[in-house]
């Protein structure tokens, strides 16, 4: 049986999000992990993450916070261990119910058939205003 490759490790992340499945997603992760999502300060579904038990963590913060209405992946570019996602998203930040409407590049790295970088880049202008508003 042949090893899974990058890119269908880091697929197999997304519909157990969809799915709720926190514990399920986390487990793709490596004991350490390099956790990075610039934001705005006070924005309560981003915390400290170092480790997969952190990414379980945010995910379940995340669920809290934001509900997932669009998620439109356009390009995946894999280069030996990285794995880079480029798409847009829509959430709704259930505090508001402002949207955010923001395109997104992930880049993650995959060792060993777990994952060892997470850094999400978005608009944080458009994190901002949905959750503080303007």
């Amino acid at each position: 049986m042949t090893a899974e490759s990058p890119t269908q490790t880091v697929r197999r992340l997304f519909p157990l999000l969809a799915e709720g499945k926190s514990a399920e997603a986390a487990a793709l992760f490596a004991d350490s992990v390099s956790f990075s999502i610039p934001h705005p300060p006070g924005i309560p579904w981003v915390p400290e993450v170092d480790s997969a038990d952190g990414m379980r963590t945010f995910f379940e913060l995340l669920q809290a916070h934001v509900r997932a209405k669009e998620f439109d992946l356009r390009q995946v570019i894999a280069e030996g261990e990285d794995v880079v996602l480029i798409g847009r998203m829509v959430s709704e930040v259930k505090q508001t119910g402002r949207d955010i409407d923001t395109a997104f590049a992930l880049h993650t790295t995959v060792r060993d058939g777990r994952i060892t970088r997470y850094h999400l880049y978005e608009d944080t202008h458009a994190v901002a205003r949905a959750y503080f508003g303007d």
